[in-house]
């Protein structure tokens, strides 16, 4: 019987302005690119809120690439979580418009009974409380991976190191591990994360790739090279379903998997970043997949 993975985060939808043009109502949120992501690798189950104004369209469009929508509830009386957000002046960084938690707001992760068997938990960038409290609600987990975020490094710092002692790895951006360790050296802060807890720590650099640590052993990945960026939202969580994903399928965790996950990662943002929203995601072969990370392999060996 094959491993799954339960994912908690945020189902949203998302308005966003790009130089290459603008999407409204479009579905996004850190859940939703994860489960998309790594659904092409292992059975994954979703928990999160949305409110009435998720229509049946979008449970479809998760379920049809076998993700358990069992753990998705729909608030009575509410609206789904939006946000809106400009790339106009950077690429690489997102100016955020507008934020309307609404039902996300009160949201507090309640796993099903058919959930708490899962192997591998990916935590996304809730706050750090309630990731603390989904860990209660999973029996035995093999494999515990984390996202953050500015917010809850400034203001749940406390909650969040308490976390980072009971978690096997650490995804991250380059800004909030800078925040996280007070280290502008990227390799002096992703040691220093190492030593708040987690076994490996991985801190994604946007267009520049990414870096993991993993005791003293350090391995880097370009991204991959993508022409054109049309929308970048979302490319965190895809990558990070991506590493997950790959983990859950092959079964190992140690560093040289976790190397190779990361190619699978890689692959998969440079997917997600040339459309908007799931568009580029929605009818990927195990064989595009494949051949992106055979070139990215190419390029990266002597």
């Amino acid at each position: 019987m094959s491993k799954s993975i339960v994912v908690v985060g945020s189902v949203a939808f998302d308005h966003v302005k790009t130089p290459a043009g603008e999407r409204k109502e479009s579905l996004g949120g850190s859940a939703t690119y994860f489960s998309y992501s790594s659904s092409y690798f292992a059975p994954v189950k979703l928990v999160a809120v949305v409110g009435e104004d998720f229509s049946d369209k979008y449970i479809r469009l998760l379920n049809d690439k076998g993700i358990d929508t069992t753990g998705l509830v729909r608030q009575k009386g509410g609206e789904t979580f939006r946000w809106a957000g400009t790339y106009e002046k950077d690429i690489n960084e997102a100016v955020t418009l507008a934020t309307d938690l609404n039902v996300f707001a009160d949201f507090k992760p309640d796993l099903p009974e058919s959930y708490r068997n899962s192997e591998f938990v990916f935590l996304a960038n809730i706050d750090p409380d309630l990731q603390l409290e989904v860990l209660k609600q999973v029996r035995n987990p093999e494999y515990v991976v984390c996202d953050t975020m500015n917010l809850w490094i400034n203001i749940k710092r406390d909650s969040l190191l308490n976390l980072l002692k009971k978690i096997d790895l650490m995804i991250l951006n380059d800004g909030e591990a800078r925040i996280l360790t007070g280290q502008k050296n990227l390799i002096k802060a992703g040691k220093m994360v190492l030593e708040l807890g987690p076994k490996t720590v991985i801190i994604k650099k946007g267009e520049h790739g990414a870096v993991a640590f993993s005791g003293p052993e350090i391995f880097m990945v370009p991204a991959y090279p993508v022409q054109e960026v049309v929308d970048p939202t979302g490319a965190g969580d895809t990558f990070a379903g991506g590493v997950v994903g790959y983990l859950c399928k092959s079964g190992a965790t140690d560093f040289a998997s976790i190397k190779k996950a990361m190619l699978y990662g890689t692959v998969m943002a440079s997917f997600n970043v040339q459309d908007f929203s799931l568009d580029n995601l929605k009818d990927l072969t195990p064989k595009m997949i494949d051949e992106r990370v055979q070139f990215l392999r190419s390029i990266t060996s002597c």
